[in-house]
């Protein structure tokens, strides 16, 4: 990790160095959080939305064969059975 100084303006504004954007592949339109903490500040970036939303997943689980019933879909699992037949 590098280490840089920088100084506050006049606005209030402050520049991170390109090394250190680079470094942390922030481009320009990057979000950030900036934390008061005791001894300062801490700068994160707000993590990127993957553009996905429940609707997206519509679909991904694939059932092969018959369709099941509700009633069927509802009832408990024995796990007592599943270990037996995964021992035979």
């Amino acid at each position: 990790m590098s280490t840089a100084t920088i100084t506050l303006s006049s606005k209030g504004q402050v520049v991170i160095p390109k090394e250190i954007r680079d470094e942390l592949h922030w481009e320009a339109g990057t979000e950030l959080t900036l934390v008061s903490n005791a001894s300062g500040v801490t700068l994160k970036a707000v993590p990127k939305k993957t553009g996905r939303n429940l609707a997206d997943l519509i679909g991904m689980l694939k059932h092969d064969g018959p369709a099941l019933s509700t009633e069927v879909l509802c009832q408990p699992v024995d796990l007592n059975e599943e270990d037996s037949s995964a021992s035979s």
